[in-house]
């Protein structure tokens, strides 16, 4: 079987299992919608007074998205580890010519799908619910690869959380105890100027802070090139390290 045959298997069998559960769909797609309607709809932004969502709504665009871009890859890569280990599943891929990374690269592909399809839901949800506007432009398109270099960087931390967790339990807690800092903090809800001069080097070093300025760049219509290729150097380098510590047997 060559390499392609072996991802596109890998990917199709990822995706039926993917679909099979259907909380699992119900809520990747119902959680974040509901992250908008609390803190779009209800809560809203206020253009004076300062403090938290004072920034205008187009400001909170990457944080919505990073809802998705984050959490979902996060708890599925790192459970799926977690579950294929729990069910003996490296054992027998072991003898297999299916490679570790060409693995990852299957599983990515399906979270890029899913992803997306929601970030195109999330994205015109938020134009909707919160009044935000974007520049129309070619560079919009952009948001596509975007997405895509972000989604595969936390599939590779995912991969790592999965590795270094006992159980899916572990690994639920542990997505969990790395997403939330990092979406919130990652200039995605909470503007660098409301954080202590001492604590800016951490988010510098978040890539989720790239992506956050380059979807505001994007749909701003500024400069996105360099906030782009931060986030996939960032994803190849995760990718690689994720795909490098993925179980050969159990």
């Amino acid at each position: 079987m060559s390499r392609i045959r072996r991802i596109r298997a890998e990917f199709a069998a990822a995706l039926r299992s993917f679909l099979r559960r259907k909380t699992a769909v119900f809520f990747t797609f119902f959680f974040p919608v509901l992250i908008i309607l609390i803190f779009g709809a209800v809560v809203q932004t206020q253009s004076v007074g300062g403090g938290l969502f004072a920034e205008p709504p187009a400001y909170y665009v990457p944080g919505y998205l990073a809802v998705v871009v984050v959490f979902t890859p996060l708890s599925r890569v790192g459970s799926t580890i977690a579950r294929h280990r729990d069910g003996n599943r490296f054992e027998r891929l072991a003898v297999t010519p299916l490679r570790r990374w060409e693995w990852l690269l299957s599983h990515t592909a399906v979270n890029v799908v899913i992803i997306g399809l929601s970030s195109l839901l999330l994205f015109a949800l938020v134009l909707l619910v919160t009044g935000a506007t974007v520049v129309v432009s070619p560079a919009l398109l952009v948001l596509v690869p975007l997405v895509a270099a972000a989604v595969a960087l936390f599939c590779g931390v995912g991969a790592v959380l999965g590795r270094v967790a006992d159980s899916q339990d572990g690994v639920i807690a542990a997505s969990n105890t790395v997403a939330l800092p990092v979406w919130m903090l990652s200039e995605t809800f909470v503007p660098p100027s409301m954080l202590p001069s001492w604590f800016r080097p951490v988010v510098a070093a978040s890539p989720l802070t790239y992506f956050s300025r380059g979807v505001r760049a994007l749909t701003a219509g500024g400069d996105w090139a360099g906030d782009f290729l931060v986030v996939v150097v960032a994803a190849a380098v995760v990718f690689a390290v994720g795909a490098s510590v993925i179980p050969r047997t159990d």
